[in-house]
């Protein structure tokens, strides 16, 4: 088990029982746009830390030249790094020891929705499907590996959060 981490998390709860308000995380990301007359280009700053700017690109199936991770694949790498970090965070608080681990994210959507060529066809993805390869250290029971899955998938906010959609407010500011 990784001390630092047990002790870290340790402390954490304390403070989150003492005072909940104080687990209320708000995550924040913002684009920016050297062109914004370019409706193909854009880069995403996860964070608000410049540095982590991500490029970002129009896929293929909406015209753009799908150049750079579209949006979507953005939504997808969210998904699986969440799965990654949980599954990676419960080991290490179960003792398991992980010799590889990938996670790979598909969703579908039908473009057919975003385009607006109908009312009735959904804007959005309708289906998500994750695989989650990984490998313990030899002779870790099979057991582990079933309570590491399971209390994995309780703690992954992004997994969560698609499968009960939050409250949204979108505000345009001209």
């Amino acid at each position: 088990m990784n001390t630092r981490l047990f002790e870290t998390q340790s402390a954490l709860r304390a403070r989150y029982k003492q005072a909940p308000e104080l687990a209320l995380v708000t995550a924040q990301a913002r684009t920016r746009s050297d062109n914004p007359a370019d409706p193909f280009h854009l880069q995403v700053v996860p964070a608000l830390r410049d540095e982590a700017a991500v490029p970002v690109g129009v896929h293929g199936s909406v015209g753009g030249p799908y150049d750079a991770p579209c949006p979507g694949d953005l939504l997808c790498a969210a998904l699986a790094a969440c799965y990654d970090a949980s599954v990676r965070m419960v080991a290490q608080a179960m003792g398991i020891e992980l010799t590889a681990l990938e996670v790979h994210v598909q969703a579908k959507v039908d473009m057919r929705g975003a385009m607006g060529m109908g009312r009735d066809l959904p804007v959005g993805f309708q289906s998500f499907s994750t695989d989650i390869h990984l490998q313990a250290r030899e002779g870790t029971p099979a057991e582990a590996i079933e309570q590491l899955r399971v209390a994995a998938q309780r703690c992954c906010v992004v997994a969560h959060t698609l499968r009960s959609a939050p409250e949204m407010q979108t505000r345009f500011h001209a």
